[in-house]
């Protein structure tokens, strides 16, 4: 497996690992409600939300050239944040080495 790929399967249970612990603690909506409680856990929440808009246009803009769909991901990304986006990328790199 090549290391980019690694690199991306790595960050992805790491990631997974850690939204895991954090759903067990707080739920599905305290993962939200939680940084809605302070200014600091709101900017961070709202910096996440731009950040995954802009990668959703990325990754649509990104499809035409790596013949990827990319609505499968962004449904994922509006549903589980940058779970979405690393999965976009995990597909794009299959992709270009099967090419």
């Amino acid at each position: 497996m090549p290391g980019r790929l690694v690199g991306l399967v790595a960050v992805i249970l790491a990631f997974g690992a850690l939204s895991f612990m954090a759903l067990m603690e707080a739920g599905y909506l305290g993962v939200f409600l939680g940084p809605l409680q302070s200014w600091a856990g709101t900017q961070v929440l709202v910096d996440l939300v731009i950040v995954c808009v802009l990668a959703i246009i990325w990754m649509a803009r990104d499809a035409k050239t790596s013949g990827v769909n990319p609505w499968p991901f962004v449904a994922v990304t509006l549903a589980a944040g940058s779970f979405g986006i690393l999965f976009y990328l995990v597909a794009r790199e299959v992709k270009a080495r099967a090419a």
